[in-house]
C-alpha cells in the first residue's frame, strides 16, 4: 500500500471515507498431498511483470519458503477490497502452479511440517537469535490496514479498538491442527504467534509521544532486532499512515477476510469519532485482554467469548453482536451494514475455517484431504452449496 495514495478520501456525497488495504498469507501446498513445499522464491521468479498501476495486488516473499504473501492495493469500498483480496488469491495461486504447487488459505499446517528459512540476512538473523521459535514459525495470517490523519488520531483508534480484537480472531478463526495433530484450538496460530515477545495486546497509550516511548524501550532492551519486530495486535504501520491489525488468521472463504476488513475499517471510524468525541478509551488492562484473546484463540465462534466490554463470559454471539452495534453507524456510512452483518451471520451459522477443517478430517480421517478442500474454498471452486444467512439484528 502507497503512502501517498492511502489517505481518507471524500466519497460521494460529501462524506469522509477512509481507504483501507488487506495483506493476506498463504501456504505453498503439493496439489496430491497437501504437504508444504518449499517454492516461495521460485513463485517470485515465475511471476509475470505487471505494470505498476497501484490498482492491482502483489506478491512478496514472508519467512518461510512455504509462504506467500499477496499485498493488496488501496482500496475505498468493500467490493474494491473483496475484488482485490480475490485477485490476490488468483495471483498467488497462478505464481505457485507455475511451480507445480498451490496457495491455500490455512493459518498453519495441517500436515506436518519442517519449514525452511527465506536466505535472507534480516530472517537468518532471527534465526540465530531466536532458535526454535523461529524455525518451527509457519503461520498464515490477515493483516488489514485503514488509514488515519496522523500518528495522534492513530494512537487514539489503537487505545480504542483494543477491546474488540479478540472478536475479530474468533470471527476468522482457521487453525486448529498443527505438526498432525488436532491443538483442540480454534486457532492455534495465535498460540504459536503468542511465543514472539512482544506479540499480544498493549496497555492504552493515550498519545503517540507516549507509544513512540514504548517502542523504543522496547528496542533499547537489545532483545528485539527491529521495530519489524514489534508484533502487537494492532500497531501503527512502519511505512504507511495507517493503523495495521493484526490478530486474525487469514481466512478460508475470501468472503470473511473482506468481512473482517470492513469491520476493522469501521472500528477505526468508530473510534477516531469517539476521540473527537472525548470519550475516553475502555480501561480493560493488557492482562484481560490477553484472557479474551487466548478464549477467542481456543473456542473461535463455537463456545464462549469473553464480552469485549465487560470481560464476562458469554455466548459467541452476543460478543459478535456487541461488537456489530458498536460499529453500527460506520457500516451504515459507508454502506456496508446490510453485506458484513450477513457475512457475519453466515460465519455463526456455518462457522469459520476451523470448523470446515474439523468437519471434513471427521468425514475423510485424511489430513491431506483437509488441505485439498481448503485450496477450493480459498478459490472459490468448491462445489458445495452457499449458505443463506439471515443478517444479524440489532438489539
Amino acid at each position: 500500500m502507497k503512502p501517498s495514495t492511502n489517505r481518507p478520501h471524500i466519497a460521494s456525497g460529501g462524506r469522509l471515507q477512509r481507504t483501507f488495504g488487506v495483506e493476506e498469507e498463504f501456504l505453498l501446498v503439493d496439489p496430491a498431498t497437501g504437504q508444504p513445499v518449499a517454492a516461495a522464491e521460485k513463485c517470485l521468479a515465475n511471476e509475470p511483470r505487471r505494470p505498476e498501476t497501484g490498482s492491482a495486488p502483489t506478491l512478496a516473499l514472508e519467512v518461510k519458503q512455504e509462504q506467500l504473501e499477496a499485498v493488496g492495493p488501496v482500496c475505498s469500498t468493500l467490493q474494491e477490497i473483496a475484488a482485490g483480496i480475490r485477485e490476490g488469491r488468483r495471483l498467488a495461486d497462478e505464481a505457485a502452479r507455475s511451480v507445480g504447487a498451490r496457495a491455500v488459505a490455512l493459518a498453519t499446517s495441517p500436515v506436518p511440517a519442517t519449514p525452511t528459512l527465506v536466505p535472507q540476512p534480516r530472517f537468518l538473523n532471527m534465526a540465530d537469535r531466536f532458535g526454535l521459535t523461529l524455525r518451527e514459525q509457519l503461520t498464515c495470517g490477515v493483516h488489514v490496514h485503514v488509514s488515519v490523519t496522523d500518528g495522534e488520531e492513530g494512537v487514539a483508534v489503537l487505545d480504542r479498538i483494543r477491546v474488540w480484537l479478540p472478536v475479530l480472531l474468533a470471527l476468522s478463526a482457521n487453525s486448529p491442527f498443527w505438526q498432525g495433530a488436532d491443538t483442540g484450538y480454534a486457532s492455534f496460530r495465535y498460540q504459536a504467534w503468542s511465543r514472539w515477545q512482544t506479540a499480544g495486546p498493549c496497555e492504552r497509550f493515550g498519545s503517540e509521544r507516549a507509544y513512540r516511548r514504548y517502542v523504543q524501550s522496547l528496542l533499547a532492551t537489545g532483545v528485539l532486532l527491529d521495530e519489524g519486530m514489534v508484533y502487537f495486535d494492532a500497531r501503527l504501520s512502519r511505512n504507511h499512515p495507517t493503523v495495521e491489525v493484526r490478530i486474525a488468521d487469514v481466512c478460508m472463504e475470501a468472503s470473511h477476510t473482506a468481512a473482517i476488513a470492513a469491520i476493522v475499517r469501521a472500528l477505526v471510524e468508530r473510534a477516531a469519532q469517539e476521540w473527537s468525541a472525548g470519550i475516553p478509551a475502555p480501561r480493560l488492562s493488557a492482562a484481560q485482554l490477553g484472557l479474551a484473546g487466548w478464549q477467542a484463540s481456543k473456542s473461535g465462534v463455537e463456545d464462549t467469548l469473553l464480552h469485549p466490554l465487560l470481560n464476562t463470559p458469554c455466548p459467541a454471539a452476543e460478543a459478535i453482536q456487541a461488537l456489530l452495534n458498536h460499529i453500527r453507524p460506520a457500516l451504515a456510512s459507508s454502506g456496508e451494514e446490510e453485506q458484513v452483518a450477513q457475512d457475519v451471520a453466515g460465519i455463526l451459522a456455518s462457522g469459520t475455517g476451523s470448523r470446515r477443517q474439523r468437519e471434513t478430517m471427521l468425514s475423510t480421517q485424511r489430513l491431506t484431504a483437509v488441505v485439498l478442500d481448503a485450496i477450493e474454498h480459498t478459490h472459490g471452486t468448491a462445489k458445495t452449496a452457499h449458505h443463506r444467512a439471515r443478517p444479524l439484528q440489532a438489539t
